[in-house]
């Protein structure tokens, strides 16, 4: 075993198994509680935030955490699913389109996610939810675009961690928030060379294998269906 992932099921840990079954490596995976604050003192040790993922490198020992940190660690040492990354501009291109999804996509679906903790009212919580709804949209919108020129995949021609990352998200947004979506189909079906990639995405073997291993059924990226709370 090259690596011990840890998770509960549906959360950010989903990002890194589509990329490790995607790589074809031998990992172990954990299970912690579904809430940071039941996560144990040895969990807390490897990631003092108490937050999933946390994957460990078994040839080091080294935890690693940090959704975007993961898959760049992944990437640069298996040289697979990053696109351009041995080219200084295709690295350049991939590094911006990966902490776009890590820094902007999916820290705004956080706010919609927990708008009832960032708040004092449920007006104000349903303004953090829309707000976070019209964020996550102009994000989608971004890879629609870069979409337009017939590429298949975010970063060209071949799959990368960043199309898997942005499925995970959009995902998330149709599912999980205290008082709606932030995102459901209808806002999707704006976003149709988004949609298309997505529906490809979801048919491949890895992101099957990943799936039955959080225990996830039905679609996964296009009107899934939901299994819990986030963690």
């Amino acid at each position: 075993m090259l690596y011990t992932l840890f998770f509960n099921p549906d959360s950010a840990n989903l990002v890194i198994r589509f990329a490790l079954e995607e790589l074809g490596l031998a990992y172990e995976d954990r299970l912690v509680a579904g809430r940071r604050t039941g996560r144990d003192a040895a969990f807390h040790q490897m990631n003092p935030t108490g937050l999933l993922p946390v994957l460990i490198d078994r040839g080091t020992g080294q935890p690693i955490a940090e959704t975007a940190a993961i898959l760049l660690y992944l990437t640069d040492r298996h040289g697979a699913l990053g696109t351009g990354i041995e080219d200084p501009a295709g690295r350049g291109n991939y590094l911006r389109r990966l902490f776009h999804l890590s820094n902007t996509v999916h820290a705004h679906l956080r706010l919609g996610f927990y708008s009832d903790r960032v708040s004092d009212s449920p007006t104000t919580s349903e303004s953090v939810t829309k707000w976070s709804a019209q964020e996550t949209l102009a994000g989608v919108a971004i890879y629609e675009d870069l979409l337009a020129d017939g590429r298949p995949w975010i970063l060209g021609g071949a799959v990368s961690v960043c199309d898997y990352y942005l499925g995970a998200c959009i995902r998330w947004a149709q599912l999980y928030a205290p008082n709606r979506p932030v995102l459901d189909r209808a806002d999707l079906d704006r976003f149709p060379r988004v949609v298309a990639m997505l529906d490809r995405l979801q048919e491949r073997p890895a992101a099957l294998r990943a799936a039955a291993k959080e225990g996830l059924t039905g679609p996964l990226f296009l009107s899934p269906t939901a299994m819990k709370t986030p963690a």
